[in-house]
């Protein structure tokens, strides 16, 4: 590697001098990765390992009640862990490799051909990193995604079905939307290959670091499952408060610091957007949590401690996909309305509609991905300081013609085709594993928590 990198360097050198180089060979991007850039992805990598242990796990399992806590760890560490060994083996080569507009093809199962001498493009010309590098970066979205949408029927589901679920979900639904909204030939590759895209990316659809791919997509899956699942045992009835709001706040925190490597990573550089998606993301989940604090001051005449761990989350989740694309002050406005619809969903909606979404998965992280996604489409144009879109079909990459009112239409339609997508595939899903092999424990076991039959301990001992 070593060799190559030294042999390549005074090609390179010479090159940039002349200009950057048109759909480079493997020995000239050796020269033209950083190894600031390759860095940054490791360290993003790991905060957004840590958002899903032990970030997500804390704020989930401090929800629920007691009984259950063990069960949501363990669903979480679990799916964790298979999503990873999934993603490696045909995760990767289905989402990031050139096949059709909607998924990849198959070139790269169990990671064949990637090594420390392949790259991955950037988003600038003549800048690669380490393929590895964005094999793990991507796994930990793969890992994160799933996750999720457990919190929309906690305490009530089997664990056995939970993991053969997620095992299918991922590769019929998470790798073809994250096809669909981030394969792509390259900066280099793109102007000769220009058709070389998934489906929404050649749209024209802007989603920075998921609010699509991860949020919408998460989101729609965990109503489809509380639907079919059916509703807790005493929801209404009984009173269901979460058993340790510490641990919440732990968690939610956790979440924040992680989120940095979510939404900054995701610019694959360490340069100045990355310090845009940084400072974007800070700044709206701020504004979230003083909003959802303020509305319930105005509402409840107190603001609570999960009100405002709840504003932060629906923050994050709305700037994931303008992060790298806003600019600060309207990041802060997004913050603001994403916190305003989403307190309207997880109270109002949820009340008049009656479903059972346990930990608020629909209201914050569909609604809040809905909001971003849709907002993006807004916050990115350069009239309001945002940073616009390059034109990669021309070499070098250019800034392209900024249409507000178009990009907001196609901000609406990849929303439509991931809540689409999500929710058709989930309900097949979810019923075939209802009807099959069964989705709910008995009501003896639910009543009694599902931590000793499910697993045969408890989280506390005393």
């Amino acid at each position: 590697m070593a060799e190559q990198v030294a042999e390549a360097a005074p090609a390179v050198a010479e090159a940039v001098a002349e200009g950057p180089i048109k759909a480079p060979t493997v020995e000239q991007m050796a020269g033209m990765v950083d190894k600031g850039d390759t860095t940054w992805m490791l360290i993003s990598s790991v905060l957004v390992l840590m958002m899903s242990i032990p970030g997500l796990a804390l704020f989930y399992g401090g929800l629920v009640r007691t009984k259950n806590m063990l069960s949501v760890l363990m669903q979480v560490l679990t799916i964790v862990s298979v999503a990873a060994l999934v993603w490696v083996s045909w995760g990767y080569t289905m989402a990031f490799t050139s096949g059709s507009p909607f998924v990849g093809g198959f070139d790269k199962m169990f990671l064949a051909g990637v090594d420390g001498t392949t790259f991955a493009a950037t988003f600038s010309n003549n800048v690669y990193i380490p393929e590895l590098a964005f094999v793990i970066f991507q796994m930990t979205f793969a890992c994160i995604t799933p996750a999720l949408i457990v919190g929309a029927f906690a305490e009530r589901i089997k664990f056995t079905p939970l993991i053969i679920f997620t095992v299918l979900w991922l590769t019929l639904c998470y790798f073809p939307v994250a096809h669909m909204v981030w394969y792509w030939a390259g900066p280099d590759f793109l102007p000769d290959a220009p058709t070389d895209t998934g489906f929404l990316w050649g749209m024209g659809a802007l989603d920075f670091a998921g609010g699509t791919v991860v949020h919408i997509n998460a989101g729609i899956a965990g109503l489809v499952g509380c639907l079919v699942i059916g509703k807790r045992l005493g929801y209404k009835t009984e009173n269901m408060p979460p058993h340790s709001l510490v641990m919440t706040m732990i968690g939610a925190s956790l979440l924040w610091v992680g989120w940095f490597g979510f939404n900054a990573g995701s610019n694959l550089e360490a340069n100045g957007v990355t310090a845009v998606a940084f400072i974007n993301t800070f700044v709206a989940t701020a504004a979230a949590t003083v909003a959802w604090a303020v509305i319930e001051q105005i509402v409840h005449k107190k603001p609570s401690l999960l009100g405002a761990a709840t504003g932060a989350v629906a923050g994050l989740v709305a700037i994931t996909p303008a992060s790298g694309l806003a600019a600060p002050m309207t990041s802060i406005l997004l913050g603001f309305a994403a916190s305003i619809v989403c307190f309207f969903f997880v109270t109002t909606v949820k009340n008049k509609m009656g479903y059972d979404d346990s930990l608020d998965v629909f209201g914050v992280h569909c609604i809040g991905g809905i909001v971003g996604a849709i907002g993006t489409g807004i916050v990115a144009d350069p009239a309001l300081g945002g940073q616009g879109f390059f034109d990669y079909t021309v070499f070098p990459a250019a800034v392209g013609e900024y249409d507000m009112a178009a990009q907001v239409i196609t901000q609406i339609k990849a929303v439509g085709i991931t809540i689409l997508w999500s929710g058709v595939v989930s309900a097949i899903l979810f019923y075939a594993l209802k009807f099959t092999i069964g989705l709910r424990p008995t009501e003896e076991v639910e009543q009694a928590g599902l931590d000793i039959a499910e697993h045969g301990e408890r989280a506390y001992n005393y």
